[in-house]
């Protein structure tokens, strides 16, 4: 409700009485004090979504940047792929377009670590970019950098065979598979239009895209 409609009941009563001089000054006095009579509302916390330009979609450029950004984890954990993709053949055949890109991302040892710096200083940081691409590149980077915990995992505990292979082969499993779906989901996603947010890594990358 506006303002002066809540003021409108006590202006019909006071309106017979305002020729008087001494109620005309009070009147005068009443409204110099309603803004502290009236209590202030508190502000509203909004979400800011990812989207390009304040619109409610990206445009081309955006969308294609976006998700493009998701081939770096994906291709920086291929490695852990290796018994999924050697023990399904649909797998391989999915793979198989994308192998002389992975070897172009694999062919020197800190191609993964300029990416990284690629993509945060020269994207992320960099306002000329909308936000839906910044957030897009930031959730990618955020995602790369939690392959850190398997890695660490895999080299600490490296079995030869028994029940400790398997669970090795079921965690680099599952490693992949999420970053897989992390790459269809993100890629499709940013190609329509939409904001994929990823579970841990989305609020992780807000925090970091102002």
């Amino acid at each position: 409700m506006a303002i002066s409609n809540l003021f409108y009941p006590l202006n019909s009563t006071l309106r017979p009485l305002l020729h008087s001089t001494f109620l005309n000054s009070s009147f005068a006095q009443l409204n110099l004090t309603k803004k502290s009579i009236c209590p202030t509302r508190k502000p509203r916390r909004t979400h800011i979504n990812a989207q390009s330009n304040g619109s409610g979609s990206a445009d081309a450029p955006d969308r294609l940047i976006s998700a493009v950004c998701y081939f770096y984890p994906f291709f920086d954990g291929i490695q852990y792929g290796k018994y999924v993709i050697t023990q399904i053949t649909p797998m391989q055949a999915l793979i198989q377009p994308l192998v002389p890109a992975i070897r172009v991302f694999k062919s020197f040892p800190f191609n993964g670590f300029l990416v990284f710096l690629t993509l945060y200083f020269l994207v992320v940081r960099n306002r000329n970019f909308t936000r839906y691409v910044r957030f897009n590149t930031m959730q990618a980077i955020v995602l790369d950098v939690l392959l850190i915990f398997p890695d660490v995992l895999e080299r600490s505990f490296n079995p030869r065979g028994g029940w400790g292979l398997d669970l090795l082969m079921s965690l680099d499993s599952t490693v992949f598979l999420f970053l897989l779906v992390s790459l269809l989901y993100g890629s499709s996603s940013c190609l329509l239009g939409q904001v994929p947010r990823l579970p841990i890594v989305a609020e992780a990358a807000d925090r970091q895209v102002l």
